[in-house]
Order: structure tokens, then sequence, then C-alpha cells
């Protein structure tokens, strides 16, 4: 299989980046540096650190609306992201297994997770929550249909490519006005992009990734892709089997680790075992036989229908019920950010409807019967 060049950039934060110290960092060149910690007292609401972002220092949004007399703009920007169908389509996007059973991940279920994860540690650093709970739900907003594979497939048809992270962010959440340390939070919070400007916004970028290699680990084995007895030794050894084991050893380490360095990132050593079940994952779950097929058949179904909805603007404004923009390239984006927020089930349901194909070429997830 060749990979993308988006797959292969991805490919180089397996591990994370370290700056010459004995640090593992989210992002390339990482600069953000914290003042000292007072002693944050435990209670459901800590006093804000002086690290957090507040109301007083965000840059607002980037057309001007009145505060509100209840809510910050980080409350008003979560409850906006949460209510969004953006936001509840999710429930309906690939996590790991197209077509989830019961009780496996969706992206939605996903961003909640990252949410708690997040939100663990925010709370710990006395950082602002509500921002960190909005960049956390809205994280994954901009994924396309079948997972990562349909960036691979909707790339070719913008300039520079398409980024869930940044399409998110620019696109498909745009019309929410959303301030823009949540939208910078958003378009930066996988670990190839630039470091994010917050405190928070670095804080969702570690959430993320701890877990999603817990929870995908824990969704594999419950359909036994794998076996409990295959996790990596220095996992199982070290932290243990069980992904609540997990989440709680990597958001102490990078609690922990930043209260040490007064920089948000994880020790060498325990940076080291996060990227030891990162490449597990890679190897067992993404990569395995069924995943790669799987992820050929999204990227072939879904550049067969964008080619055919560019191809007829009167059929695209029918279906998308709104107007196709006579400049070519402007259109091209309208059909990229219509099919990129499809569900799983829409897109392939869409597919057979207009185009002549063939259902064995369309995936099926585990429980399809």
């Amino acid at each position: 299989m060749i990979f993308s060049d988006r797959a292969m950039e991805w490919a180089k934060t397996m591990g994370g980046w370290s700056a010459g110290d004995d640090l593992i960092h989210a992002h390339k060149g990482s600069s953000l540096e914290l003042a000292d910690f007072e002693e944050i007292r435990k209670s459901d609401h800590p006093t804000l650190s002086v690290n957090a972002t507040t109301s007083k220092t965000s840059k607002g949004r980037i057309l001007h609306e009145d505060d509100d007399d209840f809510r910050t703009p980080f409350e008003r920007d979560r409850d906006r992201i949460l209510h969004s169908r953006a936001f509840r389509r999710l429930a309906g996007k690939t996590q790991v297994f197209i077509f989830p059973a019961d009780h496996q991940r969706s992206r939605l279920t996903h961003a909640l997770e990252v949410a708690q994860v997040a939100k663990a540690i925010s709370r710990r650093l006395g950082l602002n929550i509500d921002l960190t709970e909005a960049i956390a739900l809205g994280h994954d907003c901009g994924h396309g249909p079948g997972g990562h594979a349909s960036e691979d497939a909707l790339s070719p048809f913008l300039e520079g490519g398409y980024d869930h992270a940044v399409f998110g962010a620019e696109v498909t959440l745009a019309h929410l006005n959303l301030t823009r340390e949540t939208i910078d939070g958003i378009r930066n919070h996988s670990w190839s992009l630039p470091e994010p400007a917050t405190p928070e916004g670095i804080v969702v970028s570690w959430a993320d990734r701890i877990a999603y290699c817990a929870h995908d680990l824990e969704d594999a084995i419950g359909a036994r892709v794998i076996d409990v007895q295959d996790i990596p030794s220095e996992i199982a050894n070290t932290i243990g089997t069980a992904r609540s084991s997990h989440l709680n050893y990597f958001i102490n380490a990078v609690v922990s680790s930043t209260l040490k360095s007064k920089k948000i990132t994880m020790s060498r050593e325990d940076g080291e075992l996060l990227g030891v079940l990162r490449r597990y994952n890679y190897e067992a779950i993404y990569l395995r036989q069924e995943s790669v097929r799987q992820s050929e058949q999204v990227i072939a179904v879904i550049e067969r229908l964008v080619k055919h909805l560019l191809s007829d603007r009167e059929l695209f404004t029918s279906i998308a019920k709104e107007m196709a923009s006579e400049d070519e390239s402007s259109y091209r984006r309208q059909v990229v950010a219509y099919v990129a927020g499809m569900t799983d089930r829409y897109v392939f349901h869409m597919a057979e409807v207009l185009l002549d194909i063939d259902k064995t070429s369309i995936p099926r997830g585990l429980d399809y019967r």
C-alpha cells in the first residue's frame, strides 16, 4: 500500500517531539512555557491559575457579538458546538470500526472521552475548563465518513489537501462564530500541526492521543481483533491492560511532568510508553488487512461520489438543498464540504443510489449481517 504525504507526515509524530531536553512534546518546536504553579485547592471549581486563558485575555470572535449576561465566551463556544449538527453527525462516523457495534466507539463518543481526559488534566493544572471542553468537543467535527481514509479521498479535490482539523475549524464550524482561541485549538490539535496558542489547546492535543490509544485498544479487544495477551509487555507490566488504567496513568503522567517542567509534556519514559501503545495499535488494528481493505473501499466510493456531484450542478443543488457556486474552485469546496459532512451510512447509501456500484465494494461493519 502506498501511503499519502499526509499519512507519512502523521507517522512522523509517532513518538512525539523532543526539543533536546528529556521531555516529549505534542508539537514540533514547542515554545510555550508556563509560569510558576501556585498550589491549587481540590474542589469542584478550583481557582484558575495564572496560566489559564480567560475571557479578559480572549482575542474575541471574528464577527463581534455582545457578551452574554450569564455565560463566558468559552461556555458559549462549548454550547454551540454541543448543539451543532456537525457534532451530532459524529455519532454516525467511524472511529475505528465502520458501522460500529453497540459498544464500540463512534467519533462522537471519542469526542466525549477526549473532553473527559482533557478536563481532568486542565482541572489539575488550574486551566480554563470551558475552553478545554469546547476545543475537545469540536476537535473532530471536520472528520469525513469512514475515518481517516476520507481525508485521502477528499484531498485531491482541494488545493493543499484535506485535513480534518483545519477543515473543521475553518469550514465545518465556521458558521458558529467561535472565539479565536477555540478555533485555534481545534485547528491545531493534531501533532503534525503548529502548537496551539493556549495551554488548553495543548492539553486537548495530549488528551486526544491518550483517549484514542486507550479506547481503540479496548474496542479491538472487544471485537476480538486482538487478544489482551498480545498487548506489549512494556504496557501490560508497567500500566496494566485495562483502558481505565491506561487513562489514569497517562493523565497523571502529563500532570506530574507539567507541574515539574512548567511545560505541558510527558517525561521521556512515559512518552515512550505512550508511543509503544500507539505503534501497537497501528500495526495490530489500523493497518490490519481488513482495515486496509475497507479504507481502500472508502476512498474509492468517496472519490466516485465527489466526481459524480462535481459533474452535475443541478443534481447537487437538488440533493444538498443549496445553490451550486458558478466558480469552479468554490463549487469543489461546496461538494467536498457536503460529502465530508455525511455519516458512514448516508455516504454509502448515496453511493448505491447515485452510482452504478457493486454492493460488495461497499464496506460492511463487524455488526453487519
